[in-house]
């Protein structure tokens, strides 16, 4: 058993030696260099000059790999940055009408209802742009009162919904996707007064 360990580490010493290209890898199994003058000068200056690139090619790799961490650090950082500008394109075109139906009131003091209709039709634009990217009203006024879409804040008697349904709608609450970003505000019915 001790034999075929012996043989084993000479064979490993020596498929070391030939893959460093070294000579003068004695063949004992203790993997000596032999000392004889000139030779082991040239063996142990070949070592190092090996070793000094190995050091070289891992520096290089670890230089890299920190390059491409930071890169991709920055590019992550980018896209979480820049991430909203298709929602604030679509809203810009929103803003843009807004500012024409108030130039178009400014201009005509007396026609209110151009403006009211005016004013409707930015609503209903942002509401579609909300829409397009996923955000969506929450539905409230006639339905059963749920904690976790809406938020209570008072009760009133109403002879229009019966008890622990909703009312009245304070502000208008929103979900993006399927989480909810703002609930209704709303007032709960406590049913009729009689």
């Amino acid at each position: 058993m001790k034999n075929e360990s012996d043989q084993s580490e000479s064979t490993q010493n020596n498929e070391l030696a030939d893959d460093l290209n070294v000579e003068g890898v004695a063949d004992d199994g203790l993997g000596e260099l032999d000392r004889s003058g000139e030779h082991a000068d040239e063996t142990t200056t070949l070592l190092l000059d090996k070793l000094r690139v190995a050091e070289a090619e891992v520096l290089r790799s670890r230089a890299e790999m920190e390059n491409y961490r930071k890169r991709m650090q920055r590019d992550a950082d980018q896209q979480l940055k820049f991430a909203n500008v298709p929602i604030v394109r679509d809203l810009l075109d929103v803003i843009d009408n807004l500012n024409r139906a108030l130039e178009a009131a400014r201009g005509d003091e007396t026609n209110t209802k151009a403006l009211l209709d005016g004013v409707q039709m930015v609503s209903q634009q942002f509401t579609d742009t909300l829409a397009k990217h996923g955000c969506k009203s929450i539905e409230a006024v006639g339905t059963e009162f749920d904690p976790h879409i809406h938020q209570a804040i008072a009760q009133m008697p109403s002879p229009h919904q019966p008890a622990g349904k909703v009312a009245l709608e304070v502000a208008v609450g929103y979900m993006l996707h399927d989480r909810v970003i703002r609930p209704a505000q709303v007032i709960v019915s406590t049913g009729s007064a009689t």
